[in-house]
């Protein structure tokens, strides 16, 4: 099956800030040219899934301003330019959690919104960690570490609770991989 492609003219940043929105001038495969916008604003998202000696999966929980409600998520967030993903999941795991991954396994790469970004996340699971140093020098991100049971997990994904893609996804792919047992 033919299915081709958009070829890029030009971009331009139309913002720059926290996000950086760019408008790309492109050409269709039937020759028109449109412009399409798209979120450029990291190179690569990252998150874990870190797992406590007693078999708990740590989480964040952090106030999502967009949503307007407290949420539970993975410890994560975006590489700097030039950082490996790797790299920028230890990172933000630490300043996150205020523990340093000692073992980082790469899950799975996603794309959180195919039609509009051009950033993939890349997921992690952690299995041990030492102590570390928490970073807490941004105000938009005041984050609470917790400790929560794979039932509870479960259970929480089962009523609607839990609406991270990047935790969803990744207890998908660690019981699909065996790190985790089946969702229950």
């Amino acid at each position: 099956m033919d299915e081709p492609g958009w070829e890029l003219l030009s971009k331009r940043d139309i913002y720059r800030g926290y996000v950086t929105l760019t408008e790309h001038e492109v050409m269709l495969p039937n020759g028109d040219v449109t412009h399409y916008e798209v979120d450029e604003s990291y190179p690569c998202g990252v998150a874990v899934l870190g797992l406590t000696e007693s078999g708990h999966i740590r989480l964040a929980r952090e106030y999502r301003y967009p949503v307007g409600r407290w949420i539970y998520d993975l410890p994560g967030g975006g590489a700097n330019i030039g950082e490996d993903p790797v790299d920028a999941a230890r990172r933000e795991y630490e300043e996150e959690t205020g523990l340093s991954p000692v073992d980082l396994t790469h899950l799975h790469t996603f794309y959180q919104n195919p039609g509009r970004s051009s950033v993939p996340v890349h997921l992690y699971l952690c299995r041990s960690v030492v102590s570390g140093t928490p970073v807490t020098d941004d105000p938009q991100e005041v984050v609470r570490t917790v400790e929560m049971s794979l039932h509870e997990l479960d259970d929480r994904i089962s009523s609607g609770e839990i609406i991270d893609p990047a935790l969803l996804i990744s207890r998908l792919i660690a019981a699909q991989k065996g790190y985790l047992p089946p969702v229950s």
